[in-house]
C-alpha cells in the first residue's frame, strides 16, 4: 500500500503559484509513532484580515474530510472533525497544523491540505498539493509471560513449604519464650526461699559436770 501511495504522490506535480491560488507545501511522508502525528501545511498567503476555512483530507480522491478549522485571526480558532478522527491544531502566520490523534493502521493513506479565503472576494483556494502519505506503524506489545502447566504443581509444593517453614518458626519462638519466663519464675523462688529467716540453734553443747564414784565400801567399814 506505501508503494502505491508513493506512486500516486510522485504523480503529482509540484504546485506554482498563480494569482488566483495559493500555494500549499506538504511533507511527502510522516510516520506516526503512538498512533499520533502533526502535519504541517505550509502556505503563501496572508491569512491575519480574512476569513479563511482550513482543511484536511484522506485518499486519492480527497473523499474524507479528517479535520477543519473555519473563522478569522479576531475570533478564536477551533479544530473540529465530522468523520469521527480525533483532531486538534494550531495556526500561525504562514503554517497550519494538523494534531491527529489515536490513529489506526488502515487509517494509513495520503492526506492533503486545503486551504480557502471565504471573506472578502474573491474566493480564492490552493491548487491540489502534492500530499503527504501518513504511516500509522502497528504497536507490538508483547504478550504477558504464561507459566506452563509443569510449574504449577511445583509452586504450589514451594507455597505450602514456606507456609510450614513459618509455622514451625512461630511455634519455635513461642515457645522458647515460655520456657525462658517459666525458668526466670523458677530462679527467683528459689531466690524467695533462700531468704526466709530461720530459727537459730544451739551453739553450745551442755555436760554435766565430772562428779567422782563414791566408794561405799570406805563407809561401811
Amino acid at each position: 500500500m506505501i508503494l502505491r501511495l508513493l506512486l500516486v504522490l510522485n504523480f503529482f506535480p509540484s504546485i506554482q503559484v498563480t494569482d488566483n491560488k495559493i500555494l500549499v507545501k506538504q511533507s511527502p511522508m510522516l510516520v506516526a509513532n503512538n498512533n499520533a502525528v502533526n502535519l504541517s501545511c505550509k502556505y503563501t498567503y496572508d491569512l491575519f484580515s480574512k476569513e479563511f476555512r482550513a482543511s484536511l483530507y484522506k485518499g486519492v480522491d480527497s473523499a474524507v474530510e479528517v479535520c477543519v478549522v473555519h473563522g478569522n485571526y479576531s475570533h478564536q480558532l477551533h479544530f473540529q472533525s465530522n468523520t469521527g478522527f480525533n483532531c486538534d491544531g494550531k495556526l500561525d502566520n504562514e503554517t497550519v497544523t494538523f494534531c491527529l490523534r489515536n490513529l489506526y493502521v488502515n487509517q494509513t493513506d495520503i492526506y492533503f491540505c486545503k486551504i480557502e479565503i471565504m471573506y472578502p472576494p474573491p474566493y480564492i483556494d490552493n491548487e491540489k498539493s502534492n500530499g503527504t502519505i501518513i504511516h500509522v506503524k502497528e504497536n507490538h506489545l508483547c504478550p504477558a509471560t504464561q507459566l506452563p502447566d509443569s510449574s504449577k504443581p511445583f509452586l504450589a509444593l514451594v507455597v505450602v513449604i514456606g507456609v510450614l517453614t513459618f509455622y514451625s518458626v512461630v511455634v519455635t519462638v513461642a515457645l522458647s519464650t515460655c520456657w525462658v519466663k517459666n525458668k526466670r519464675n523458677r530462679v527467683l523462688q528459689s531466690d524467695y526461699m533462700n531468704m526466709t529467716p530461720r530459727r537459730p540453734g544451739l551453739t553450745r553443747k551442755h555436760y554435766q559436770p565430772y562428779a567422782p564414784a563414791r566408794d561405799f565400801a570406805a563407809y561401811r567399814s
